[in-house]
């Protein structure tokens, strides 16, 4: 027997985090048409060009790692900040391939160490990031214990109590 006096207050946030959800999955879906379409533009070029140098194949890297990212939330609902941080390597390291050649031997320099730095820092980051979620969890690790005591809550019967949610499992 369900809790049947649910308020209006909870089925405007259930419709709200269903209609969040839903704008996710259009959205992403689009975007992943669009990097799809844009990566298949970039390797037909390649073809058409009937050789492929380094800066095409990091800029095919960064579109999979962004089709990655997106196959990543859709199978577990999380936006991996990690996968963010690969792209942006990706990205500086194909910008010193490709555009700091171009530039003057001064600046050639300073743009080659500030690049390299901020390359070590995203790296750093990376590193810090997994460190922290293994020792110390993430945000959404209580998100998902909390709404899924609500959805246990709601199924069982009007004098029942959920079971102890600060059981720890083994993540899959």
């Amino acid at each position: 027997m369900a809790k049947k006096n649910v308020g209006i207050h909870e089925r405007l946030q259930n419709i709200g985090r269903e209609f969040v959800d839903i704008s996710h999955y259009i959205i992403l879906f689009l975007i992943s048409v669009v990097v799809v379409w844009a990566a298949g533009k970039e390797f037909i070029g390649i073809i058409q060009k009937g050789s492929a140098d380094l800066k095409d194949i990091l800029m095919l890297f960064i579109y999979l790692e962004l089709l990655a990212m997106i196959g990543i939330y859709f199978k577990t609902h999380r936006l991996p900040v990690q996968f963010l941080i690969f792209i942006a390597i990706t990205a500086l390291s194909r910008h010193l391939v490709v555009d700091v050649q171009a530039v003057s031997d001064y600046f050639h320099l300073w743009l080659l160490a500030t690049i390299s730095v901020a390359i070590m820092v995203l790296s750093a980051s990376i590193v810090v990031l997994t460190w922290t979620a293994k020792t110390f969890g993430r945000p959404e690790d209580n998100l998902d214990r909390k709404y899924a005591n609500l959805a246990i809550e709601a199924l069982l019967p009007d004098n029942a109590q959920a079971p102890d949610s600060n059981t720890k499992h083994r993540r899959e």
